[in-house]
């Protein structure tokens, strides 16, 4: 299906959707939980399913609720024979869950789309010698059992691996540490995971916290370490879910562009590396300017979209960009070029420079990513637009167009 979002003026009030981010990380910290919990405030996107439908399959069971957007656990857990893990297209779900999984289960199934599995579990065949992986086009096939012991782990790649064996290795029957080999990119989602294994109960030790500044100023990353003792236990607790500035990010865009939105709910102290949009906006509606989006890599398509509509910029840090849902800065550097934007993409650099756009008077191509789609949307504030495949906009923010006819956009599905 098609949508047709005209040029319009946006104005009202909008609470901030629940962080995808920290819903994956408290779900799967209150399935390793034995007692009942529940954790409320969560959108139910379809990455979101992905990992609930997984924790069905590692045997907890619970009641999600979608009215109140909650998922209430239940007691205990149940063994299945021959699991299957369902991920869809979810890759927090497949990189966070399998080194669980492997704590539990001998023998395991992830399923996924072709997409999903072709980005891969590069740093797990590295890292995890004694487990057997068989891979087809639409799933990965593991055989053995997570061992106690030192990772030495790259954390260039995704800071999902690292999270991954952070949830695992403090179920295991012995002590583990964690070495990261490389600079250690999207930190804050590691910063993340360690607040909410905190908060259920589990210690971990580290310098990631005397390392912050070095780390956040991109200089050459210090040796970062996780000590984990074995035989902890995840201890319940009921949480809500804050605010996601992510998907914040790309209806506040619109507020740059002479409407006025108001966006509540977000936690003004969070850890979310996404919050630091707006200090990005301000700066590239100022002046062609350099950003290194490293530890923000989900930012890269609203802010290369943001920076085509204004003053051009020049973003580093964006080789990740490739391996996500689509190849994201091709992705949106194919659709901006349609209307006229000049831009050049490099392994790890794009440059967007100045440039009168124009109505293309064409379809844009979604490439089946969430946030190919929602950055786009921002060109309806120059003219109408239109978007083949919008449904896509599940994978995150189910209701996005929703919120957009709220606050006064003319919408039409084709």
């Amino acid at each position: 299906m098609n949508i047709t979002i005209k040029k319009s003026h946006l104005e009202g009030s909008l609470a901030a959707k629940p962080s995808k981010s920290y819903a994956h990380r408290y779900l799967i910290a209150a399935m390793l939980s034995d007692k009942s919990c529940t954790i409320s405030n969560v959108d139910f996107s379809d990455d979101i399913k992905a990992t609930l439908n997984s924790i069905k399959s590692y045997g907890k069971q619970y009641e999600a609720n979608d009215i109140k957007k909650s998922v209430t656990f239940k007691q205990g857990s149940n063994i299945n024979l021959n699991p299957i893990f369902s991920c869809n297209e979810s890759g927090t779900t497949l990189r966070i869950l399998l080194p669980i999984i492997l704590t539990k289960y001998e023998n395991a199934t992830f399923i996924g789309s072709e997409r999903l599995i072709s980005r891969g579990i590069s740093i797990y065949e590295e890292i995890l010698s004694n487990i057997k992986f068989k891979k087809t086009s639409n799933s990965i096939t593991t055989s053995g059992s997570l061992q106690p012991g030192i990772y030495n782990v790259r954390g260039n790649v995704s800071s999902q691996y690292i999270s991954g064996l952070l949830y695992a290795l403090p179920l295991l029957n012995g002590d583990s540490t964690i070495n990261i080999t490389t600079n250690l990119e999207s930190v804050n989602y590691v910063l993340m995971t360690l607040l909410t294994l905190k908060n259920f109960g589990i210690d971990i030790e580290t310098n990631i916290y005397t390392n912050l500044s070095a780390m956040k100023n991109f200089r050459i990353c210090p040796d970062i370490y996780f000590n984990i003792k074995g035989n902890q236990k995840y201890v319940a607790h009921d949480f809500r879910i804050e605010g996601d500035y992510s998907n914040a990010s790309f209806i506040d865009a619109f507020n740059y562009f002479n409407n006025l939105i108001f966006i509540s709910g977000l936690n003004g102290s969070s850890l979310q590396s996404d919050k630091i949009y707006k200090e990005f906006f301000d700066k590239l509606n100022d002046d062609f300017c350099y950003i290194d989006i490293s530890n923000c890599i989900d930012l890269g398509p609203i802010l290369i979209t943001f920076a085509a509509l204004k003053n051009g910029g020049c973003f580093s840090g964006t080789e990740r960009l490739q391996i996500k849902e689509s190849n994201r800065g091709s992705a949106i550097a194919t659709e901006l070029k349609k209307c006229n934007a000049n831009i050049d993409v490099f392994d790890n650099e794009i440059i967007v420079k100045k440039s009168d756009l124009i109505n293309p008077n064409v379809a844009f191509d979604s490439h089946n990513d969430h946030r190919i789609v929602m950055s786009l949307t921002l060109l309806s504030t120059l003219f109408d637009i239109k978007i083949n495949d919008y449904q896509c906009v599940k994978k995150s923010y189910p209701n996005f167009f929703d919120d957009l006819k709220l606050l006064g956009a003319n919408i039409e599905y084709n």
